[in-house]
């Protein structure tokens, strides 16, 4: 008598995949979760694939000593995102759908998400806009399905679009982070991404005030106009009523990304014997696919995978 069935099918898998490592490299703030070497993402791949997941999104990390001021590695087409793509891709073929996120925050030594105007020390929209575009073509000659513009530029999805249809990628999809708040949930995230702001900045000033409800249909409303397949609110739990408002909005697949210090907390308060820690998360996932979520990004997808599939 459910009336909310969340499924293998609904769920996608963010990795990590990190240049310069030997061996996959434990996250301590995300329990389970690793940096991935190439060779243990596909491996990684496999064993998703196999739980019935049907797709993955990929984070490349460079060697600290491969960061600039523009992330300029980001773009070569033998960087760590481009090898993992082809080497996942060759490895299962179409059997997953490979997402990658097309940002640059990995990859500059300032850790803004584009280009720093040196006049006004913000981040320089257009310029960064640019860089995307030629970003999510490599992304996709490499193999990706999907690019996933995450840095919440103004443009940035149209700038992608046309990118790729005037180089022959037209059924290369677009997931927009169309309402990605400025959230104190991303900590593991970034310990994990190996991305910190220099001399203590934020992103406020391009991602969402996490007061702001109404704003996120604006947002999302200028992504769809602008080409997006789909649209992503981030974070999930504590933006339920975003993820059912832009659900009623629009008529493409909305995903909600089950944020890393979501996932952290519940993985802490369990191993401390406070909450069932998997009883936790099927809740939550659910109550994310209940609120409107077509796709739920999350770290929890191979444990909740192996619990829905037996």
């Amino acid at each position: 008598m459910a009336q909310t069935r969340l499924s293998v099918d609904d769920l996608v898998a963010p990795l990590f995949v990190a240049d310069g490592l030997d061996d996959p490299r434990p996250v301590p703030s995300l329990p389970g979760v690793v940096q991935h070497t190439v060779d243990s993402l596909v491996t990684e791949s496999k064993r998703l694939s196999a739980l019935g997941i049907p797709g993955l999104i990929l984070f490349g990390l460079p060697r600290p000593e491969d960061k600039d001021a523009t992330g300029s590695y980001a773009l070569r087409p033998d960087g760590i995102t481009q090898r993992a793509l082809v080497a996942v891709r060759d490895a299962l073929g179409d059997s997953l759908v490979l997402i990658a996120d097309c940002c640059l925050d990995e990859f500059t030594d300032h850790g803004h998400c584009g280009v720093i105007d040196p006049l006004t020390g913000e981040v320089d929209n257009d310029a960064t806009v640019d860089l995307y575009a030629r970003l999510a073509l490599s992304q996709a000659e490499a193999g990706a399905d999907v690019i996933a513009p995450s840095g919440m530029m103004d443009g940035q999805v149209a700038a992608v679009r046309s990118a790729l249809d005037g180089s022959g990628q037209e059924q290369t999809a677009i997931l927009a982070y169309a309402a990605k708040y400025a959230s104190a949930l991303y900590g593991p995230f970034r310990d994990a991404a190996g991305v910190s702001i220099a001399e203590g900045g934020d992103r406020k000033g391009y991602q969402q005030d996490f007061r702001n409800r109404r704003e996120a249909l604006v947002e999302v409303a200028l992504d769809v106009a602008e080409g997006a397949d789909m649209v992503m609110v981030k974070p999930a739990m504590s933006y339920l009523d975003v993820i059912a408002d832009v659900r009623a909005a629009v008529e493409v697949p909305v995903a909600a990304y089950h944020v890393s210090g979501e996932y952290a907390m519940v993985k802490a308060a369990a191993e401390r014997g406070w909450i069932d820690g998997p009883g936790i998360a099927l809740e939550q996932l659910t109550a994310v696919k209940r609120a409107g979520a077509d796709i739920i990004l999350t770290y929890f997808a191979g444990e909740v995978a192996e619990v829905l599939g037996g």
